[in-house]
């Protein structure tokens, strides 16, 4: 991959994984992994899991270091404690090898960069895990550990998946397999039961904004209780809801749903266009998962009898109006299955925007009307 080529696996505006030492709220999981490692055997091949954004390719990175920077323990008289931490410090010679993608024992495994369509592709190739496989085939220069990051598993063809496998069946000596996956329910099952599972949760709302500063985004005290209930606890949710200004556009949006069975038209209108346009698909994105996000509230509130915390002013109170019961809360739940996925096929076949947002909203109002009628 070419040095200005985009790469895969990192967020837009934020720094890549490698580059972030410092990982906040995952303590269980690096505990977990410490715990693996001090152990009698560590296992070969770890699948990380949980949404996006929640830092599980920082943990990856973070054990990365930690291996090739970690002697082995020869139980001798002089050796070494065992570690407390997976923390390596930043001046030290291999994560600075890291930093800049030149540890000779580490091998990524990403989608690779099209020289020649100028692009990225869109999966994992079978060629791309036979190139790991052939580098597991040479011997390391110090006889010592090796690690491949796979960011993301979940991005694998078929064809790469089985060669995966077939490397997970009969894995090389010394070597530990770090695996991203975001949705570990679709992976091959003969895949998932050669591997340990690694689960990283969602953050807090403390946590999240720590993270996201540390990225170089910025969050205002009182938004952290809001951006964390509309990133789900993802810092690569909340960096894209802050660069796209989400909370603001989320407050729009409540305000437009507050006027609910009798739609005020001019504002649904503005909301539509605003996702419209060329330029926006981003915000047209972001718009379709405000929404989503806003009936799914509306459908777990009225299933569960209690409010989330407000992610923004006259929320709760809304939410209370539009499901106050499960039986309200089960219309919302139906429409939001298939309300996000039509506007996102439409704008794939080049429907107008403008004209997939306003449908939604409409539909919204005409499901708040008949509700209202019970």
């Amino acid at each position: 991959m070419s040095d200005d080529a985009p790469e895969p696996d990192r967020v837009e505006g934020a720094p890549h994984p490698r580059h972030t030492l410092n990982l906040i709220g995952q303590a269980q999981a690096e505990d977990t992994f410490l715990h693996a490692f001090t152990g009698t055997r560590l296992h070969h091949g770890w699948l990380i899991t949980g949404p996006r954004g929640v830092g599980k390719a920082t943990l990856a990175w973070k054990i990365a270091r930690f291996l090739l920077a970690t002697p082995d323990n020869d139980g001798g008289m002089f050796a070494a404690p065992p570690p407390t931490s997976l923390d390596v410090p930043e001046s030290h010679p291999v994560a600075h090898r890291i930093a800049a993608l030149s540890e000779s024992r580490l091998f990524l495994l990403r989608r690779p960069y099209d020289e020649k369509a100028a692009r990225l592709k869109q999966d994992i190739t079978v060629d791309e895990v036979r190139k790991m496989k052939s580098f597991f085939a040479l011997s390391a220069a110090d006889g010592g550990r090796r690690v491949a990051i796979i960011d993301s598993i979940d991005e694998m063809n078929p064809s790469a998946a089985n060669a995966l496998l077939k490397l997970l069946e009969e894995p090389p000596a010394r070597v530990t397999l770090l695996m991203i996956s975001h949705q570990p329910a679709r992976l091959l099952p003969t895949i998932r039961s050669r591997v340990r599972e690694l689960r990283v949760a969602p953050l807090p709302p403390g946590a999240l904004s720590d993270a996201l500063t540390q990225a170089g985004g910025a969050v205002e005290p009182e938004d952290r209780t809001a951006l964390a209930e509309l990133a789900g606890g993802s810092v690569g949710e909340a960096f894209r809801m802050t660069n796209l200004d989400g909370l603001k556009l989320y407050q729009s949006l409540i305000r437009l749903m507050e006027t609910l069975p009798n739609l005020d038209r001019p504002r649904a209108l503005a909301l539509a266009e605003a996702g419209a346009g060329r330029g926006a698909e981003a915000q047209f994105e972001l718009i379709v998962t405000l929404i989503d996000l806003f009936l799914a509230r509306l459908a777990r509130a009225g299933t569960l009898g209690h409010l989330p915390p407000a992610a923004a002013k006259g929320e709760s109170d809304l939410i209370a109006r539009l499901a106050p019961t499960p039986a309200h809360a089960r219309e919302w739940a139906d429409l939001a299955q298939h309300l996000g996925l039509r506007a996102r096929k439409g704008k794939a076949v080049n429907l107008d925007p403008a004209a997939l947002l306003m449908d939604m909203v409409l539909q919204i109002n005409t499901t708040a009307g008949l509700l209202a009628q019970r």
